[in-house]
């Protein structure tokens, strides 16, 4: 073999080692795991509150969080507005810790509703978010019957809807009252103009 012939096939064996290490190293690259890309993922108190609220509306014998959070025996939110209403948190980088005021109904078993509150909220928020809870503190404010909590209940939405017809009323009348100023003052203004574009002689 001559030197030019074997300097080539030299050149070549050293082209393709280099290809072949650069595509090993796009190989060890794509073959990273998301534990190794740096990066920081955090969750907002609101987020997990509302985990949590989604996922004890269906407790049995838990009537109320804080008064006003759902209503379990109607089946049905209170108030899907606000889902994280009297329930307060505390979340790290991998725990968290709850706070909560709940009305139990009349006659259950307290103990057995805080055990069940706990496991769901244990297993919803490591299920959604990996994070630990470290501890769930649950104060009982009130007991009631089903009768009672919902005349409650109706009473507040009661409450509220004629606060909204009120509002609904002075708003309206508010309203008409700016309309009519509105137009008194549009009448006034076209009147001016009128006098001021009539001929004054004949």
């Amino acid at each position: 073999m001559t030197q030019n012939n074997q300097n080539g096939l030299d050149t070549r064996k050293e082209s393709l080692s280099t290809t072949n290490q650069k595509a090993a190293h796009l190989r060890s690259d794509s073959d990273k795991t998301t534990d190794q890309i740096r990066g920081k993922l955090t969750y907002d108190d609101k987020v997990v509150q509302k985990i949590i609220g989604n996922a004890i509306e269906k407790i049995d014998g838990l009537l109320d969080v804080n008064g006003g959070f759902f209503a379990n025996i109607a089946d049905k939110l209170v108030n899907t507005d606000n889902v994280t209403s009297g329930i307060k948190t505390e979340v790290g980088e991998k725990q968290v810790a709850v706070d909560m005021d709940v009305v139990i109904e009349y006659g259950r078993d307290i103990p057995e509703i805080a055990d069940k509150v706990k496991q769901v909220i244990h297993d919803e928020v490591a299920k959604m978010t990996h994070l630990e809870v470290i501890e769930v503190n649950i104060n009982v404010v009130d007991i009631k019957t089903e009768s009672e909590y919902e005349e409650d209940s109706e009473t507040i939405q009661d409450k509220v809807t004629n606060a909204a017809k009120s509002t609904g009323r002075f708003a309206s009348k508010q309203t008409d009252k700016a309309k009519e100023a509105i137009s008194q003052g549009t009448n006034k203004a076209q009147e001016k103009v009128k006098e001021n574009t009539e001929p004054r002689v004949q």
